[in-house]
């Protein structure tokens, strides 16, 4: 087994970028979380307006339905842009650890003046078996091991 940090984690990617706005409310796919003890929850802020106000929030759920989730106490990431282009390239996350309900989601919402989204991604960790098994679903992952030049 390779002992590096790929094989012990499972990173999904839950939504795409979302263009530029002041009154956004998008919502990410849902994780399940089965065989994990937490999540860290990731975007990227690509743009900010001055007074802009950035928000990712967790919400879950014990039915994998999007109607049934409920945001987590305590569970949000919050930016305010103080001029223009203040926020590009930070980033708001969340960890949750050992989640009540099994379903996961994230929401990305903008207020007051137009913020853009980078894509959303999740990184399962604490899995209760070893190496975590991708199949591909998270695209091409490499992980190597004292490597020559090349």
């Amino acid at each position: 087994m390779n002992p590096t940090l790929l094989s012990e984690l499972s990173l999904v990617g839950l939504a795409a970028a979302v263009a530029a706005g002041a009154a956004i409310d998008n919502d990410s796919a849902i994780i399940d979380m089965a065989g994990y003890e937490g999540v860290i929850f990731m975007t990227s802020i690509e743009d900010s307006v001055a007074t802009g106000v950035a928000t990712l929030t967790v919400e879950q759920s014990d039915a994998n339905s999007g109607a049934a989730m409920a945001a987590l106490a305590g569970a949000v990431a919050t930016l305010t842009s103080g001029v223009n282009d203040d926020l590009n390239g930070k980033l708001l996350a969340v960890d949750v650890y050992r989640p009540r309900e099994r379903y996961l989601r994230v929401n990305r919402a903008s207020a007051t003046a137009n913020i853009a989204y980078g894509a959303v991604t999740a990184i399962r960790y604490g899995a209760r078996v070893l190496p975590v098994p991708d199949g591909g679903a998270s695209g091409d992952l490499v992980s190597v091991t004292s490597p020559a030049e090349a």
